[in-house]
């Protein structure tokens, strides 16, 4: 542990911001699977607000910093792929 005050709070913040970049990773996660468990069912006119909600937690993690902007971009590229169907990556 650090000695030097500021350090201290360095840390404490540094902890604060990676749960925050963990919290938009996962949820990005969770929305790919939604994504991908609605497109290889049946509904296919529920894809597009699961599809939307993507992009858009995509885009405030890129705002955010919790995502490289190249990162943000493949992802809600690989979405798109998913979302026409011809998505065959997994």
């Amino acid at each position: 542990m650090a000695n030097i005050h500021s350090q201290k709070k360095r840390i404490l913040r540094a902890e604060r911001e990676r749960l925050e970049n963990r919290r938009y990773t996962s949820k990005i996660k969770t929305y790919f699977r939604r994504l991908e468990a609605v497109v290889s069912g049946d509904e296919r006119t529920d894809a597009a607000p699961v599809h939307r909600e993507l992009v858009q937690t995509i885009d405030k993690a890129v705002k955010r910093g919790a995502l490289h902007r190249n990162n943000g971009a493949r992802k809600k590229s690989r979405a798109a792929r998913i979302l026409a169907g011809s998505g065959t990556d997994a």
